[in-house]
């Protein structure tokens, strides 16, 4: 064979820029183009021996489907679009639940791409551009409020999504949440196990539908113990961890300062601790903390301190399950989850916290 004839063989198993086609596959199991890319599918018909075949040759050459071609054909991206606000706080949420989510979609032909938007601009923009392009087949959003309009507008346009966080607004929708009524009914009890009578919670931005499930969960918590609130709304877990720092010292100046405090987050707790030994007090003497944490830091950065876990990692593959589910068209009911904390890991223990594994998580609370 001459040149000229290997490049024009060349030219018909990949195109100009090099990239492994369904051709290429196909030459190389030496079966038919369609058969390939219907064992790519896992089409039903097709044997798994040959499936197998085609999946090991496809990922050995480097085989990526074309998105304009499949989109082009199928009306689909293949792409999850997660909107992340570039102002949270929450330590390790942004990459834990990058890694949950990719978890989710391994094995499957969709791909997660980030849509980055700052607390400062509308949070509709860019739903809208996401929506309005048909950029992604679906839509992972978190900071969710009761009557959250991104919620509302979706549900409207019949686009696939799933929320971390429930809303009030009567729409049955998919979503992934974290008890944190449970946490802060856990947070109190442990504090008051250790005597502490005046209690202070520094919770979520009063928008979010969180700060009503935490402040209800610890008020609730706080009167059936006989305990005594100490008022703290000056400060949120969503703030700057200075302006956090500055507002907790103050707190503790106060003549009634609380002697124990339940933090909704595990950056906020660190600066919690920071204003409490800047004020001269020892966590675990004069004051104790209970904090939720997505990462072993915190409880490390002070083993005084107790806390609850929560996982981020769980929370992005319950994500993705649901939009996946969502864009399948599954009954809603069956993607709704909650994570339930089953007890607080204080000082003296070694214990891991429990987390509900994602077969063994608790019946979607419904609103």
């Amino acid at each position: 064979m001459n040149d000229k004839a290997k490049s024009a063989e060349s030219g018909s198993l990949r195109p100009p820029d090099g990239r492994p086609t369904l051709k290429t596959i196909a030459f190389m199991t030496g079966l038919g183009v369609t058969t390939v890319s219907r064992a790519l599918k896992d089409a039903p018909d097709i044997s798994a021996d040959t499936k197998q075949r085609v999946q090991l040759v496809a990922r050995q050459v480097g085989y990526r489907p074309n998105r304009a071609g499949v989109r082009l054909r199928t009306g689909k991206t293949n792409v999850i679009s997660l909107l992340l606000n570039t102002d949270e706080q929450l330590m390790g949420f942004i990459s834990d639940i990058i890694y949950g989510i990719s978890q989710e979609l391994a094995g499957t032909p969709y791909h997660i791409i980030l849509t980055p938007y700052s607390g400062r601009n509308d949070p509709m923009d860019p739903v809208r551009y996401v929506v309005e392009t048909q950029s992604a087949d679906g839509i992972i959003i978190s900071r969710t409020e009761p009557h959250d309009q991104r919620v509302k507008y979706m549900t409207e346009r019949g686009f696939p999504f799933a929320t971390h966080g429930r809303t009030n607004l009567g729409i049955d929708h998919p979503w992934h949440d974290f008890d944190n009524h449970a946490f802060a009914r856990l947070a109190v009890g442990s504090l008051a196990a250790r005597g502490r009578r005046r209690l202070a919670l520094l919770a979520p931005e009063p928008s979010l539908s969180y700060h009503q499930h935490m402040t209800d969960g610890f008020a609730e918590a706080v009167a059936e113990a006989g305990l005594n609130e100490i008022p703290f709304k000056t400060a949120w877990v969503d703030q700057p961890i200075d302006d956090i720092r500055a507002r907790v010292m103050d707190l503790l100046n106060r003549p009634n300062r609380p002697d124990g405090i339940v933090c909704g987050s595990g950056t906020s707790a660190l600066a919690v601790v920071n204003a409490i030994e800047s004020c001269g007090l020892t966590l675990g003497r004069e004051i104790d903390v209970a904090t939720k944490q997505s990462t072993k830091l915190v409880q490390m950065f002070r083993p005084q301190l107790f806390v609850v876990n929560e996982d981020f990692r769980l929370a992005g593959r319950e994500l993705a399950r649901a939009l996946l589910g969502s864009i399948a068209s599954r009954p809603v009911r069956d993607l709704q989850s909650l994570s339930v904390p089953d007890c607080v890991v204080g000082p003296e223990e070694e214990a891991q916290l429990f987390m509900a594994k994602p077969a063994e998580l608790a019946p979607a609370l419904r609103s």
